[in-house]
């Protein structure tokens, strides 16, 4: 444990930023199985309304700098070639 209070404050911050972290990125995590469902369903105007809602996620979740945004360049990028291969 810090003996310094901006060590104690920074604990207390970062115990905070990892609850919200944890959060975003187990709703992320829900998106992204309801978007494999919608895929794996066939329905093309179901997956493309669940893959608009899952790619606001990820841009915010990129705002917030909870995940790099390479990896929600990356994520982004494989959505979009799922909704592709569908047609």
């Amino acid at each position: 444990m810090p003996n310094i209070q901006s060590a104690k404050k920074r604990v207390r911050v970062e115990a905070k930023a990892n609850l919200r972290n944890r959060a975003v990125k187990s709703e992320l995590k829900s998106m992204a199985k309801k978007f494999e469902e919608a895929i794996a369903g066939g329905d093309k105007k179901v997956a493309t309304e669940v893959a608009k809602a899952y790619t606001g996620a990820l841009d915010k979740a990129r705002l917030k700098g909870t995940i790099h945004k390479n990896a929600i360049n990356r994520k982004k990028g494989q959505i979009s070639k799922a909704l592709d291969s569908m047609s």
